[in-house]
């Protein structure tokens, strides 16, 4: 078993690798083709879907990477791993689990966190009928997100400024302002959409279709780009009920936003308000697996950089590849201890997901 084999270098080659490991295992996909929007090398995007387990199971935990495209490269690789050692051949009795291999399979490709629309899909699930939730925090610091340039006078000032607002507003409440989520500027950073996204609808009809009649539904989301290098911070989201329930299965070190224990800020919009509600019938745990890469101020700032990219530079160049190397330095360490890092810890919290599943 050589760990470092299961993460790609690539979408093409991640998706590739997953469904290669699901053929092998005889197990089928479905491939949901997102005709909104093509790969950076051209290629057709998916978010495939593998189920392991009876039909009619009334237990699902569903394992998903990418939802934060260019962070898929974790996720997938604990996926493939877990497919080519065999780990789901003998489930707990009443059980299934669904892979969902690529949510955002366009940020997956060209790298980026965003969808096709530059929408941040962790801030998409929201009912529009409500109308759109405000973020004036974000408002304010908007025009210093973006600058006129990147390597000149207008980036250094927006930098001075964003360092002011810092020193007397401190770093949460910047980092809040920032990634809490904002549906005011389409060209902006954390955006939510106006409408639900593809990502949204296609997500939405996966889990109805296979954890719809449920009675017992567990989400292991996985993410990158918080907290300390390699570490796996259990995130739990979702209805404050099921918190005491995810701190049983995953121990003392599951965090909460809405506490303030966690290396997130408090978030609107996020998928598993479309998981849950796709399952009305069963008690939900779902949580977040965020590890940590970079320190926050440079991830914010890769984010920022691939903003002001799509916005106002150009992708070709050497200036753009600066940019896109940065970016996926910020979510992905291609490193062989970061990798191993996060294959120990994703296995170790799916089988604690599984065995939490077949207690309840």
């Amino acid at each position: 078993m050589n760990i470092p084999d299961y993460f790609s270098p690539t979408y093409a080659i991640a998706r590739h690798q997953f469904l290669d490991a699901c053929k092998t295992l005889e197990i089928s996909v479905e491939s949901h083709l997102n005709n909104e929007a093509k790969g950076a090398e051209g290629e057709e995007l998916y978010m495939d879907v593998a189920r392991i387990g009876p039909s009619d199971a009334s237990k699902v935990l569903i394992i998903s990477s990418a939802t934060h495209g260019g962070e898929g490269f974790c996720g997938s690789g604990v996926q493939v791993g877990m497919l080519r050692n065999n780990m789901f051949d003998s489930l707990p009795d009443d059980t299934a689990v669904l892979l969902i291999h690529a949510i955002n399979p366009y940020g997956f490709s060209h790298v980026r966190r965003v969808n096709e629309n530059n929408i941040d899909l962790n801030r998409n699930f929201l009912d529009y009928s409500e109308g759109l939730p405000a973020n004036p925090d974000y408002a304010e610091v908007h025009p210093l997100i973006i600058p006129d340039d990147w390597d000149g006078p207008a980036h250094a000032a927006a930098d001075a400024k964003i360092q002011d607002y810092i020193a007397e507003k401190g770093l949460p409440t910047y980092q809040a302002a920032v990634t809490g989520g904002q549906h005011i500027h389409k060209d902006g950073v954390f955006f939510g959409g106006f409408e639900p996204s593809w990502t949204n609808k296609t997500l939405r009809s996966v889990v109805s279709k296979h954890a719809g009649e449920s009675k017992h539904l567990a989400l292991l989301d996985f993410h990158t780009g918080l907290g300390p290098y390699g570490h796996g911070e259990p995130i739990y989201v979702g209805n404050p009920s099921g918190l005491p329930r995810a701190m049983e299965w995953y121990g003392d070190d599951v965090t909460s936003p809405e506490a303030g224990t966690s290396s997130s800020a408090v978030v609107r919009g996020t998928i598993d308000n479309g998981v849950t509600q796709m399952a009305p019938n069963a008690s939900h745990t779902c949580v977040a697996i965020e590890y940590g890469t970079l320190p926050v101020m440079e991830v914010l700032n890769a984010l920022r950089a691939d903003n002001w990219l799509y916005v106002k530079g150009d992708i070709n160049s050497d200036q753009g590849k600066a940019i896109k190397k940065q970016v996926r330095d910020a979510f992905y360490c291609d490193a062989d201890d970061w990798k191993e890092m996060i294959w120990n810890r994703g296995i170790s919290m799916i089988h604690m997901a599984l065995a939490g599943l077949d207690k309840a």
